[in-house]
């Protein structure tokens, strides 16, 4: 599908259509049909939350967790359930985020690198087309809160953990929304780091998560363990792991407990940001876009963390929403998207000419409940020498001079708890997802590796010896 539809015939809400008729006739009516004839392009909310999974929202099924904020953005837009993140890490997924490149053309293969100079990011590309571009909170593209991202200007809101950090990240979004004065439209990005502090359990492992519950009251609210929590599926060597063996069954309750707790404190945040935008008009005209860098291991196949094919680290939430403007209360459980697709639709609302070789495609029909012909496929790097190939029915993963491939039916085996690459009745799909795979790579354009910066600090040394 070609996202170069320009320019967009953005259609006014029914709020605006309503105001506008109640101005008078005549002249003023002939006016406000010319107006309308030409409506301002949108505004732009990207909400972008840290590893939260897809499924752990209460909107999509999860009952140990209460979201009513994002729920809110469901029931308001279009939440794609078949969302795929490029890269189960942080900076590689972010990197295509905002780029709508894959992390090897991006030079971000691992975390803490800087995109590619050659690669422009969405605010370069849409400040160039007279939007105030604006970002608040983590980046990673290098570091976790660089003083100066190309294309934006920076909100400061400091560093460390979301339980920190996350409520200045909503309340200055929510003072840039309730105190701007400027006609051009806008990007704003805030971005926010839970439930990210689910990290620091699972590294500091027993210390955090006792034998013993700390709070029996609580007792009856631990989260059930998954289904495949001690399955474990023939894996490449090379599919780095990372498993507590240690863990009981209560200690991997309580862990789970935690991580939707966290993810209750982004729903709140994330709610402060969608009052401020309701209590002053602007969501009339901001198309708001709710995803995640990736997942977490949640327990499932014993892991923690992030790095895996599995749905649990690669599946992201996807919603956006623009009630009036574009689909409402829609649950797309058929088409494929990847987190490639965000600038492809941003550009083709904001009615901009995307940048070349941009490997997403548009949402847009899909938004506004058009027919469209979609992808076959979606793909993700794993841990840079990894790959993984996603189709309607299977999954397959190799990694670079491995003798163990994975092939998994998402349809009769939705936990991946069975390897079926060595089974002869799955050979033909085995080489059919070898080829896609081997014609999906063969069309992208790869970059060298940019440097990786190892803290914060190097890249703010480098940029002001570069200003000096």
């Amino acid at each position: 599908m070609s996202t170069n539809r320009t320019p967009s015939p953005w259609r006014p809400s029914r709020r605006t259509f309503l105001q506008s008729g109640l101005a008078g006739a005549g002249a003023a009516l002939a006016g406000s049909r010319a107006r309308a004839a030409t409506p301002a392009p949108p505004n732009f909310l990207v909400i972008v939350t840290d590893q939260l999974g897809m499924d752990a929202l209460s909107a999509h099924g999860c009952p140990d967790v209460h979201t009513p904020n994002i729920d809110r953005l469901v029931r308001r837009g279009v939440t794609f359930v078949e969302s795929h993140s490029t890269n189960p890490v942080c900076s590689p997924a972010r990197s295509s985020i905002f780029t709508g490149r894959m992390p090897v053309e991006t030079g971000v293969i691992s975390n803490s690198r800087p995109i590619h100079d050659s690669v422009p990011n969405m605010g370069q590309w849409l400040s160039r087309a007279g939007y105030d571009t604006a970002y608040c909170g983590k980046w990673h593209l290098p570091g976790g809160y660089p003083v100066d991202i190309p294309g934006f200007s920076v909100f400061p809101v400091g560093a460390g953990q979301g339980d920190l950090v996350d409520n200045i990240v909503s309340r200055t979004s929510e003072g840039y929304l309730r105190n701007r004065t400027a006609k051009a439209p806008f990007l704003l990005v805030s971005s926010l780091l839970q439930p990210h502090d689910i990290c620091y359990w699972a590294i500091h492992g027993k210390r955090l998560v006792p034998e013993e519950l700390p709070f029996p009251e609580i007792a009856g609210q631990l989260p059930e363990l998954p289904p495949n929590h001690r399955a474990r599926p023939a894996a490449p060597a090379k599919l780095a792991e990372r498993i507590y063996e240690g863990f009981s069954d209560l200690q991997w309750r309580y862990y789970l407990y935690i991580y939707y707790r966290q993810i209750e404190m982004a729903d709140a945040e994330i709610g402060r940001i969608l009052d401020a935008l309701d209590d002053t008009g602007l969501a009339d005209n901001t198309v708001v876009i709710f995803t995640a860098d990736h997942g977490d291991g949640r327990g499932r196949h014993m892991h923690v963390s992030k790095w895996y094919p599995y749905e649990e680290a690669v599946k992201v939430p996807l919603v956006v929403s623009c009630p009036g403007r574009l689909a409402e209360g829609v649950r797309d459980d058929t088409h494929l998207v990847s987190g490639l697709d965000i600038m492809s639709t941003v550009c083709d609302l904001a009615g901009v000419a995307p940048p070349e070789h941009l490997r997403g495609r548009s949402l847009r029909p899909l938004l506004e409940g058009l027919p469209a012909e979609w992808r076959e496929f979606v793909c993700a790097e794993i841990q840079i020498v990894g790959r993984m190939l996603r189709t309607e029915r299977y999954k397959y993963v190799i990694y670079e001079d491995d003798p163990v491939e994975q092939l998994f039916d998402m349809k009769a085996d939705p936990w991946e708890t069975k390897n079926l690459y060595d089974d002869a009745a799955c050979a033909d799909v085995l080489a059919d997802h070898r080829r896609l795979l081997a014609e999906w790579q063969a069309r992208l354009r790869p970059v060298p590796p940019t440097r990786d910066y190892e803290h914060p600090g190097q890249w703010r040394r480098q940029q002001q010896r570069k200003g000096a």
